[in-house]
């Protein structure tokens, strides 16, 4: 069959249109076309991770550090900040427009008369990947939810749920407890489940049960001490004294870590890992927009905070890392996201707003932002802008030498202000 398509934006853009709605969960089609192109039976082991928040660290935690223990490792994450590419990972590298492409190919010579969504294609595009390459283990982030979510038709030999907070309730529920069980759908019988989430809605726990999974939470199987410049792991049967502090700020990157290295415990009969390998892998995570702190006179931080639990957090580093100057929050956020629980959540910490408008689908206009959070803010202390762009420029004349900028609200606003390329 001749290549549809020769280049990796021809084949985006096409992907984009395939199917007739751009967000379809469930697993019937992806199931059948996985099943065609042989990518379900791994010779490799597997983790998934599924949360609200957290996930892209503990995959960069995974990858870091069994890189470090000089295993193979395949990772799939999404969305991308810069690089398409920047999804599909073999040994820590993006993998190139040529690989994409001919795994594309061959997703569209297997689907037969199935329509896959754009994340469905570029799912299997990256198992194919994967199966055609010599791995040890395969990183597998959720992209959304997890009982439905594409990346669910893999069977994880160990899966992982971090941080569960309220996002996307139009398709997982509006309450803790419904989008808990959403995301336990990655766990599987006789395997073990493990919850980054020191407070977790009791319904993971009970999913848990009902499969036959092996439970593992922070703070009832696992736990940590944190010390001034390190921290301790216990866990049963086993603990590490004195650990490297992750290289990504704040408490909740500790958390993301218990959960990391109760996934490498399980399978350490597998995949043995020294703690000197632990300790070389969370001082070189290099994750972009997780708090990624630009330098200078007036110092920029781009952190990718998009829902309440998130912004929480964000909050929290905030108020952790010394500011002597005032704060200026850039912010452009999606019509789909609690931008009224954001800015509350940020509130203390932010002393100047700028609203920014999002030039994407599901984008919210400035004067659509401000009108969700105005009330909640001094007048004098908004300042609307077009784009992201202008909002930038408005914030850095407004800057004094000692103030810092914040850029947050949605992976497409930290994009624009050049995560991924810094």
């Amino acid at each position: 069959m001749k290549p549809r398509f020769t280049t990796l934006p021809e084949w985006l853009h096409w992907q984009e249109g395939l199917h007739p709605e751009k967000i379809d969960l469930g697993l019937e089609r992806v199931a059948r076309v996985a099943a065609r192109m042989g990518v379900l039976d791994t010779r490799n082991a597997v983790v998934s991770v599924a949360g609200t928040n957290g996930k892209g660290s503990s995959v960069a935690m995974l990858e870091a550090i069994y890189l470090a223990a000089g295993y193979r490792v395949g990772s799939y994450t999404s969305p991308h900040l810069q690089h398409y590419n920047d999804r599909v990972r073999l040994n820590g590298s993006a993998v190139a427009d040529e690989t994409l492409c001919m795994a594309f190919q061959v997703v569209d010579e297997r689907r037969g008369g199935d329509s896959l969504s754009y994340f469905e294609f570029g799912t299997l595009a990256a198992l194919h990947i994967f199966k055609q390459a010599p791995l040890d283990i395969v990183l597998l982030e959720i992209g959304l939810g997890g009982r439905l979510d594409a990346v669910n038709v893999v069977d994880p030999d160990v899966a992982l749920v971090t941080a569960i907070g309220i996002d996307h309730v139009q398709w997982l529920g509006n309450d803790r407890e419904a989008v808990g069980r959403e995301k336990a759908g990655i766990f599987r019988t006789g395997r073990p489940a493990v919850c980054s989430d020191p407070f977790p809605p009791s319904g993971l726990a009970q999913v848990a049960e009902d499969k036959g999974a092996e439970w593992y939470c922070l703070d009832q199987q696992f736990s940590y001490v944190l010390h001034t410049d390190t921290w301790q792991w216990r866990g049963p049967g086993r603990s590490y004294q004195r650990l490297a502090l992750p290289s990504l700020p704040g408490r909740h990157q500790i958390e993301n870590a218990c959960g990391v290295i109760m996934v490498l415990d399980l399978l350490q009969q597998r995949l043995p890992v020294s703690q000197a390998a632990i300790n070389t892998g969370l001082r070189s995570i290099k994750l972009a927009a997780r708090f990624q702190v630009i330098p200078g006179p007036v110092e920029m931080i781009l952190d990718v905070a998009h829902n309440p639990h998130g912004a929480r957090r964000l909050a929290e580093v905030l108020g952790e890392r010394h500011c002597r100057g005032q704060t200026h929050c850039v912010i452009g956020m999606l019509d789909d996201k609690d931008a009224r629980g954001v800015a509350n959540a940020l509130s203390d910490a932010i002393d100047h707003w700028y609203p920014a408008g999002l030039d994407t689908d599901r984008g919210l206009s400035s004067e659509a932002l401000c009108s969700q959070i105005h009330d909640l803010l001094d007048a004098d202390r908004l300042h609307p802008c077009t784009s992201v762009g202008e909002a930038i420029q408005v914030a850095r004349r407004n800057a004094r030498e000692g103030d810092r900028i914040i850029v947050c609200g949605s992976f497409y606003t930290v994009a624009e202000a050049g995560a991924g390329k810094v």
